[in-house]
């Protein structure tokens, strides 16, 4: 135990702390966050010898603030993993309990828009102009034929940050749109292409980097159950 004691009532004098470092040497290497409190003495230095002392410290301050916020950011991140997987499965159980084909389709233009966190949802179905798909109710829409492949390319996801909505896919909502994700839908080689929108007015809820395994399961998770209520193969 220390020899240094102190009254309550009296104030600690510098003789005191430096009493207390004389008996504790490891004090500071038990509590390195004590360096960021204080300010080390000006450099001595003597013609033509460079001190790197203060450079030193002022490095390890600065590697420390950047440890500190790559973990914060790993944190974010990791929170923000957690919660898209959370909504990813709730959308998923939502889909497999749909009780009928109506209800499945609901289930992808409404109720996905609340589970995914999202201001819209839209289905959108290729149609080559003479046999146009029955659409049972809203929130879906027909696009020509070649568009889906003009728009996604090889890609199977699509993220997209600070844009202007397309009437197109979200018809009078458009304007509303500032990020979007698309995500290919392929439901079987007897059905055209579609694709699954959903559209924020938070400009960079979406953007490219995202990781999209999730929504990507999400999606083959729509293909099944388009081949399951249809009895379409595989």
């Amino acid at each position: 135990m220390s020899s240094v004691t102190q009254n309550i009532d009296t104030p600690m004098t510098e003789k005191d702390v430096l009493d207390f470092l004389r008996e504790n040497p490891d004090f500071l290497q038990n509590n390195p966050q004590a360096c960021d409190y204080l300010t080390p003495p000006a450099p001595m230095r003597k013609k033509g010898v460079v001190d790197f002392q203060s450079y030193m410290i002022e490095r390890l301050k600065t590697d420390k603030n950047e440890v500190l916020n790559s973990t914060r950011e790993i944190i974010e991140n990791a929170r923000s993993n957690m919660n898209n997987q959370q909504r990813i499965h709730k959308a998923v159980l939502r889909l497999l309990e749909a009780k009928s084909f109506n209800d499945f389709i609901q289930s992808i233009t409404i109720d996905l828009s609340n589970l995914m966190d999202v201001d819209i949802a839209v289905l959108l179905i290729e149609s080559n102009g003479e046999d146009i798909p029955h659409v049972p109710q809203p929130g879906i829409r027909i696009l020509p034929e070649g568009t889906v492949d003009q728009w996604m390319g090889t890609k199977e996801v699509m993220l997209q940050s600070d844009i202007s909505g397309i009437e197109a896919i979200y018809g009078g909502a458009c304007p509303l749109v500032q990020s979007q994700i698309l995500l290919k839908i392929s439901i079987s080689m007897d059905t055209p292409p579609a694709i699954l929108a959903c559209g924020s007015r938070d400009p960079n809820m979406f953007h490219d980097g995202q990781a999209t395994d999730q929504v990507a399961f999400l999606a083959r998770v729509i293909e099944r159950c388009f081949q399951m209520w249809l009895d379409l193969p595989r």
